[in-house]
C-alpha cells in the first residue's frame, strides 16, 4: 500500500505539474471506486483551477480555491500526468482532463482507491481527526509518550494508529522500530520518554530517508513520473525474514499482528 513517504513522492511529483492546471473534464469509466465518485463532480469540476496539492497523512488535496479533491491511492493507486489522447487502461477509473491536453490519470487495480470532494477537507471525516504530520511541528518523542500512557496496544499497532500519528504505514513503522532498538510487539505504556524521544528521531529520519528514494516499491507502487521508489534496496528489517541483520548479524524474523506481518531482530529489538 503507498505510505506516507509514496505519497508525498506522488505529491512532489505532481505540484510543478498541475499547480495553475485548468480543469477541461472529469472522466470517469469506473465509479466504483473504495467511495462511488459522485456523478455531481462531472459538472462542479469543469472550469476549476489547481491553485496548490497539499497531502494529509495518506490523503493527496487538490486545492481548487474553493474546495479540494481529496485523493487517496488506496492499496495500489498510482497518479500520472499524461497526454489525454493516450488510451486508457483497463484499471484506469478515471481522468482528470486539463485545457491545455494533458490529464491526470488515477491507475487503480484493486479499487480501493477515492476521488472525493470537500469544501473544507481539513475537516472532512476521512481527515479531521488524524494525528500530527511526524514531519512537521507537533510530532516528538514527548507527544508520543503522552499518547502511549496506560496503553496495551503493541507499539508498531500504536504507531499505525492514523488518530495518533498520521501516515507511518507498516513498512516505515517496522523499519523506525528497529533503528530505536524497540520490539515490535512491546506495550506502548511500557516504554520510556528516552525511548520514545529516540523513536521519534528514528521515525523522522527513516521516512525522510524514503522520501529522497522515491518511496518503496514493494509490488505495485510508481510515482507520478512511472518510476518505481528505490527505498526497498534501504530496508533493514521489513521482507527480510530469515536474513542476517545488519547491525548483529543475527537472525531478523518475523510475527503476525493482526492482518500484518511485524519484522524485526530478536537480538538488537527488546
Amino acid at each position: 500500500m503507498p505510505e506516507l513517504p509514496e505519497v508525498e513522492t506522488t505529491r512532489r511529483g505532481l505540484a510543478p505539474l498541475l499547480c495553475g492546471a485548468r480543469i477541461a473534464a472529469l472522466i470517469v469509466r469506473d465509479p466504483r471506486l473504495r467511495w462511488p465518485i459522485a456523478p455531481a463532480l462531472k459538472r462542479l469540476l469543469p472550469g476549476q483551477t489547481i491553485t496548490k496539492i497539499e497531502r494529509r497523512g495518506k490523503y493527496l488535496l487538490l486545492d481548487l480555491g474553493a474546495g479540494s479533491l481529496i485523493i487517496h491511492l488506496g492499496m495500489s493507486g498510482s497518479l500520472r500526468v499524461i497526454a489525454a489522447e493516450n488510451p486508457p487502461g483497463a484499471w484506469d477509473p478515471f481522468d482528470i482532463a486539463f485545457t491545455d491536453g494533458q490529464c491526470l490519470r488515477m491507475r487503480d487495480p484493486r479499487r480501493f482507491g477515492a476521488l472525493l470532494y470537500s469544501e473544507d477537507p481539513h475537516h472532512h471525516p476521512l481527515i479531521k481527526n488524524l494525528g500530527p504530520e511526524p514531519l512537521e511541528t507537533g510530532f516528538s518523542g514527548p507527544y508520543l509518550y503522552d499518547r502511549a500512557r496506560y496503553r496495551k496496544v503493541a507499539i508498531r499497532d500504536f504507531l499505525l494508529n492514523g488518530h495518533i500519528v498520521a501516515g507511518i504505514g507498516n513498512i516505515y513503522a517496522n523499519e523506525a522500530l528497529f533503528e530505536a532498538g524497540i520490539h515490535p510487539s512491546r506495550a506502548a505504556g511500557r516504554i520510556s520518554l528516552v525511548r520514545y524521544e529516540s523513536l521519534a528521531t528514528a521515525i523522522v529520519d527513516v521516512l525522510n530517508r524514503a522520501i529522497a528514494a522515491g518511496g518503496t516499491t514493494l509490488k505495485d507502487f510508481a510515482g507520478s513520473d512511472g518510476r518505481p521508489g528505490y527505498f526497498k534496496q534501504q530496508l533493514r528489517v521489513y521482507g527480510r525474514e530469515g536474513e542476517p541483520c545488519f547491525r548483529c548479524h543475527g537472525t531478523i524474523a518475523r510475527l503476525t499482528m493482526g492482518a500484518r506481518s511485524g519484522y524485526y531482530c530478536p537480538e538488537c529489538q527488546h
